[in-house]
């Protein structure tokens, strides 16, 4: 294909063979457990190509606009996965694979990102970027939190607000949306000066047919993966929790991984954590609000009542993420130090 690397036409083809084997997998009727663990690589290869096709489109834009698309087409894997777990009536899975990826991103992806961005700037082990996006990040993650805590105090207390969750969760996911759609064009507006690094190989219309392929296989892995997850769990020995928590989250936000890395690596530091900072707050307050209010539609409703752990957990993440990025620099120690609290988190849900 035109505009491909001999590496990527690889990747591309590895992908789409992966894809083909969970189909494959599914009509063949094989082991729960095998298509479980071969439809979350499939999940994780395709957020990949969306994210290679959503770079190609948003190049000629700064790094506020294609880090706005990188996000959210790249979050479309976690996005079925989710619809599918709820029209399951798998709560345990939706709700915890929407806090999976906050967490995800704003501490694993995050921290790999520091890291790998402090070890190529060439600046004493210090990656530096503008200060706008964690700054606004944090505020709309705590606000987010905001809801998320005063529910959860509420159940915990079953007072007579705590017998309406679904309506004060539909009323908080309103206001979140509100919110971010006045931020995003004031966010977008500031960013378009900017300009990107990278060069558009891809022509136009591959990279969106690769989009719209690479987004239409997302649907069908997502419906294989939940169909085989409550098996599989079963059998792995792994709670729900856990797989919502880590398993979904790091398969569906594969996106952030590779693209924040790789970027972060290359010096193209402003755009790295654009594209890990979009995601966090994009789930934050778009993606779990909107699930809360298409949950509407199904007998399984999402609300934002949480454990009381991962409350604080929440608070905590938004906490380090603007004491670490809000001086628009980090040093690698940094970046480990959210790994290590994402491991930490890890470990917890593990004995959940």
């Amino acid at each position: 294909m035109e505009g491909l690397t001999g590496r990527e036409r690889v990747l591309l083809g590895g992908v789409g063979a992966l894809t083909a084997i969970t189909a494959a997998l599914e009509y063949a009727g094989a082991s729960d457990v095998v298509v479980f663990l071969v439809a979350a690589g499939a999940l994780a290869g395709l957020a990949w190509v969306v994210s290679f096709a959503t770079e190609a489109v948003g190049a000629r834009f700064g790094p506020a606009l294609t880090g706005v698309l990188q996000t959210t087409l790249g979050n479309l894997p976690e996005l079925f996965v989710v619809l599918f777990a709820l029209s399951a009536g798998e709560l345990v899975v939706a709700q915890y694979s929407v806090l999976g990826s906050i967490f995800a991103n704003a501490l694993l992806v995050l921290g790999l990102v520091i890291v790998a961005g402090a070890r190529a700037g060439g600046g004493g082990g210090i990656m530096r970027f503008q200060r706008r996006l964690p700054n606004d990040t944090a505020t709309l993650l705590m606000l987010a939190v905001f809801i998320i805590a005063l529910l959860g105090l509420s159940a915990n207390a079953g007072d007579r607000a705590s017998r309406h969750q679904v309506a004060i969760s539909a009323i908080g996911a309103v206001i979140l949306l509100g919110v971010y759609a006045v931020w995003l064009p004031s966010y977008l507006r500031a960013g378009k000066e900017e300009r990107t690094q990278g060069v558009t190989r891809l022509p136009l219309r591959l990279a969106i047919a690769l989009l719209a392929t690479s987004g239409g296989a997302a649907a069908l892995v997502s419906d294989w993966f939940v169909g085989a997850l409550d098996s599989a769990v079963s059998s792995l020995g792994i709670s729900k929790e856990f797989t919502g928590l880590v398993i979904v989250a790091i398969a569906g936000n594969a996106v952030e991984n590779v693209v924040g890395i790789t970027l972060a690596a290359k010096g193209q530091h402003d755009l790295a954590i654009s594209v890990v900072k979009n995601s966090v707050a994009q789930i934050a307050v778009f993606l779990f609000p909107a699930l809360v209010l298409v949950s509407l539609l199904f007998d399984t409703r999402l609300t934002f009542v949480v454990p009381a752990v991962y409350i604080g957990a929440l608070f905590l993440t938004a906490i380090a993420i603007w004491q670490i990025t809000g001086d628009g620099e980090a040093a690698e120690f940094e970046g480990f130090a959210l790994i290590g609290l994402y491991a930490i988190l890890a470990v917890l849900t593990f004995y959940e």
